[in-house]
């Protein structure tokens, strides 16, 4: 198992940046990757869906912790055999606007063909 984080900063307010993760209906607004999601309800612990992408099959996920006040959450996504863990957070940027952190759990080839793309959607996130 691999743990790699990456971050990005942003003009958005933390409250907005943090509603784009709470609903994930807004997930594809931000999430280049994400095409559409399938979940009922808001970011929530036990939260279960599929996260669709460009090329089938959806990938399955679960929510494992969220704290809105501390603005983090966690989730676990599967597909197959393949199983990440994604610890997120957002808070105040030091000089304004947001910033927003990923650490990505799991196997060090699937880590690092998604990190690059997860930098580029976090980016989304907070601007």
């Amino acid at each position: 198992m691999t743990s790699l984080t990456v971050q990005a900063r942003g003009s958005a307010p933390v409250d907005a940046a943090w509603e784009r993760y709470a609903d994930p209906q807004k997930w594809p607004q931000w999430a280049p990757q994400i095409r559409r999601v399938e979940a009922v309800g808001r970011l929530r612990p036990g939260l279960t869906g599929r996260v669709y992408s460009y090329l089938p099959p959806g990938i399955a996920f679960r929510v494992l912790e969220v704290d809105a006040k501390r603005k983090t959450w966690s989730w676990r996504v599967q597909l197959g055999p393949l199983s990440l863990v994604l610890e997120h957070g957002v808070r105040e940027g030091r000089h304004g606007g947001s910033e927003t952190w990923l650490r990505l759990n799991g196997p060090l080839p699937v880590i690092a063909l998604y990190a690059p793309l997860a930098r580029y959607a976090l980016g989304h996130l907070v601007n």
